[in-house]
């Protein structure tokens, strides 16, 4: 009992400590907030990156764009996007396409449970909203594939709506403009001064500004988001079962009914490795197997 006490004095100390740390140093005065805005929007004025989904804000484009840029480098995905959106320009069209078609489209992105998601998502907006995407955060956070902060960062491009949010590049730029002297920084550290600093007149265009100063960042410094509290280090993809899937994936693509054995000798594999990514493939929704073999599903 008296174990289980310390422990919730101990919690409620560190988030006093955390909030008294955010209020007492680093809540920025309206000078310093219209001097971050003004280099930020500099930047971008000068820098900022042409990407075709800024072009259009049409919901569709975007959900499109934020799913892929969900742990792909943007210059891949501006390769596969067009692509991807010349030849399913719309939720309707997303839904009539074969798994199969979608998943070929999608080879060379990786994480293809994301072009599983774009279906089921685009199958229930079809279905259940008339073929228009939702400008609600909570509704889109019950979609497959979809967290708040790639919620947020929809709403926020296709409709214009002032929201707070947090990715990779505007963590960046926070931690570096606002907590230099500090480490093991939490995101929720961060997201009062995301709000304090956000031009509500313009949000699209204020957190592509945001965007574009953290990948320079990147390039000019040592990473900040080292010092974040959530950094992770990428495990390694050579070898990976993640590596083994898409390549099982890549090949059912352009065959169908291909036996466990004939896979692994045309991936040069044990069959045992590629037994165990079978199953995680046919549990995840993306292949099936019935007598003749396996087929994506």
């Amino acid at each position: 009992m008296k174990r289980e006490k310390a422990k919730k004095i101990q919690k409620k100390s560190s988030l006093s400590l955390m909030t008294g740390r955010v209020k007492a140093r680093r809540m920025p005065t309206p000078a310093t907030v219209r001097k971050f805005q003004n280099d930020v929007y500099a930047y971008y004025r000068e820098y900022g990156r042409d990407l075709p989904w800024r072009m259009i804000d049409d919901p569709y484009h975007i959900l499109v764009s934020e799913i892929m840029l969900q742990q792909t480098q943007v210059q891949r995905v501006m390769e596969k996007y067009e692509q991807f959106t010349g030849i399913f320009p719309d939720f309707h069209s997303l839904t009539k396409a074969p798994l199969r078609k979608i998943l070929k489209v999608w080879q060379g992105m990786g994480y293809n449970r994301r072009a599983i998601a774009l279906k089921q998502i685009a199958q229930k907006i079809v279905e259940e909203f008339d073929g228009n995407l939702p400008a609600s955060i909570e509704t889109l956070i019950t979609f497959p594939g979809i967290g708040r902060a790639t919620a947020s960062a929809i709403v926020t491009f296709a409709f214009q709506h002032s929201t707070v949010f947090i990715e990779t590049n505007i963590r960046r730029v926070f931690i570096h403009y606002f907590f230099h002297d500090m480490e093991n920084i939490k995101d929720a550290e961060i997201l009062p001064l995301v709000e304090r600093t956000l031009d509500s007149s313009n949000p699209r265009e204020w957190y592509y500004a945001l965007m574009d100063y953290g990948v320079m960042l990147k390039q000019k410094y040592e990473n900040p988001n080292r010092r974040s509290a959530h950094y992770q280090k990428q495990s390694p993809f050579q070898g990976s079962n993640r590596q083994i899937r898409g390549m099982v994936l890549r090949l059912l693509v352009h065959e169908s009914n291909v036996s466990e054995h004939d896979i692994a000798q045309k991936l040069n594999m044990c069959e045992e490795k590629i037994r165990n990514n079978l199953s995680q493939l046919v549990k995840e929704g993306f292949i099936k197997k019935d007598k003749r073999g396996f087929t994506v599903a």
